[in-house]
């Protein structure tokens, strides 16, 4: 068996121990976006003094541990594990969050604060959950409910029985990502002529492609990244900022989670960049995927089916007659729909009612164009998975992507089959459930983002209008490259 097997079992038998893995390190081909030929260079073999003796330990092709005396006898040790922290160790994984103590982004960490809040007053949280329409979906098809609304409804009493004070919905936070998206993207489009990286724009709101960015590409890359926040960490601002404030609270004072389909949504959180250095507090406490939402209801020995629906929380939250409300394009939010469409109109005058998707080497890389006089004026793309980051990563650097913007995605078919997400029940044809979720979440109706009065009075009021100093500093972000330990290309798997 190749080292390169080895790992690779390795880092599969780990991933199915602990559900706070990176949903990447869950995908089933490493070679995916691991660079080939690479070696792990962690030793297989160390030595160990026992007084005058020297022992050798080895990792078996089992992942057993054994220790060997000078005699040659072997004696099996505890059973080998890789942590998330050892994986990244060597910087030379994708997913970086050397710094973060895992055990902090779990269900288990989010029942410790509800416990500790009925039994202390003085140390007593505000509780938030904001939850995304992906998660939704995934819980709404797992349990067989007739809408995500109704999964939603049901999500909210769930939570609040537990203790929870308040449930938001991220589809609220994400117009915000969706109008700041549009607007940046028309201010690089038109410095094109003086920045040669302005464009192409590509999105920001997949944590384990902006990982892979930092940590791989680096200087290079980050350039054409948008500088918009994801939903996830636009949540993060409302509600330790305007929230907050609206509440009297100070951020420490409310504990603010978020539910995710992507476990790489912990290391967003984790961010130093999400961090509020005066109030010692992050924007987003904990994130916990769909799958633990599940694993909640089972613990509380109940399922979706038996909760009760209730009314929805409407401040953050985009309903309409007691209905959710979604967007446009994409289950991984419509960032090339809403962008295309309003570029289209603002650059060219152009107005884009529907948009045709080309095909191009696989289901997972898309494009659409605007043409004018036989001419390719706008060619925007949506990249998902990391062969197709790769492909178009590389025809970057070579200097022959035709792109202007790039929806990216790490997950194959995007944020919907996110690594958090809930899976099929044994039997049920993935494809068929895959299918269920995605039609449960394009169900909800989808209105602009530029029709959202509720976001249209917080960009006045909280921000200061459109643009404001304010605005860019609680709703955009930087990047930040990684230097590595090694050469990543010397780097033995």
């Amino acid at each position: 068996m190749t080292t390169r097997r080895k790992r690779r079992i390795a880092l599969r038998r780990a991933a199915a121990m602990s559900s706070v893995f990176s949903g990447v390190l869950q995908l089933t081909d490493l070679d995916d976006f691991i660079t080939p030929s690479q070696e792990c260079v962690k030793p297989v073999k160390v030595e160990k003094k026992e007084g005058n003796s020297v022992a050798k330990i080895q990792i078996e092709d089992d992942g057993s541990y054994v220790q060997i005396n000078q005699s040659g006898q072997k004696q099996k040790l505890s059973k080998a594990k890789i942590t998330l922290n050892d994986c990244l160790a060597c910087s030379g994984c994708i997913t970086s969050a050397e710094s973060v103590l895992i055990t902090q982004q779990s269900h288990e960490e989010l029942f410790k604060v509800l416990r500790n809040n009925k039994v202390s007053e003085t140390e007593k949280k505000v509780v938030v959950v904001s939850v995304s329409p992906q998660s939704r979906a995934s819980l709404a098809a797992f349990y067989g409910l007739s809408s995500s609304s109704e999964a939603g409804r049901r999500l909210t009493s769930f939570f609040k029985g537990l203790g929870v004070h308040h449930v938001f919905d991220t589809s609220f936070s994400r117009t915000f990502s969706l109008l700041e998206s549009q607007r940046e993207f028309v201010e690089r489009f038109q410095r094109k002529e003086q920045d040669s990286s302005s464009l192409p724009m590509m999105t920001s709101a997949c944590p384990g492609w902006i990982c892979y960015a930092e940590k791989t590409h680096g200087e290079f890359i980050l350039p054409y990244i948008s500088t918009t926040r994801s939903p996830q960490a636009m949540m993060g601002s409302l509600v330790k900022g305007y929230f907050a404030q609206e509440q009297g609270l100070s951020p420490q004072q409310i504990y603010h989670v978020a539910v995710m389909p992507c476990f790489d949504k912990k290391l967003e959180a984790s961010r130093p960049d999400f961090y509020l250095n005066e109030a010692e507090s992050r924007e987003v406490d904990c994130v916990i995927t769909s799958g633990e939402v599940q694993k909640m209801l089972e613990e509380e020995k109940v399922t979706l089916n038996d909760i009760q629906a209730g009314p929805l929380d409407t401040l953050f939250s985009r309903v309409r007659d007691g209905k959710f409300l979604s967007h446009a394009g994409s289950g991984s939010g419509g960032y090339l729909h809403h962008v295309f469409t309003y570029a289209a109109e603002q650059i060219f005058g152009e107005e884009v009612k529907e948009l045709s998707y080309k095909t191009l080497r696989n289901k997972d890389f898309q494009e659409v164009t605007l043409e004018k006089d036989g001419a390719a004026v706008l060619r925007f793309a949506s990249t998902y998975g990391f062969r197709n980051i790769q492909n178009l990563v590389q025809k970057l650097k070579r200097g022959k992507s035709p792109y202007h913007f790039v929806e990216v995605m790490a997950c194959p078919s995007g944020c919907l089959n996110g690594g958090g997400q809930l899976k099929p029940s044994p039997g049920q044809n993935p494809k068929e459930f895959f299918q269920k979720v995605e039609a449960l979440y394009r169900a909800e109706q989808a209105p602009a983002p530029e029709d959202d009065a509720g976001v249209a009075e917080l960009y006045r009021s909280w921000l200061g209008g459109v643009g404001e100093e304010r605005a860019k500093e609680l709703l955009r972000t930087d990047y930040h490259a990684v230097e590595k330990m090694i050469n990543g290309l010397a780097m033995k798997w």
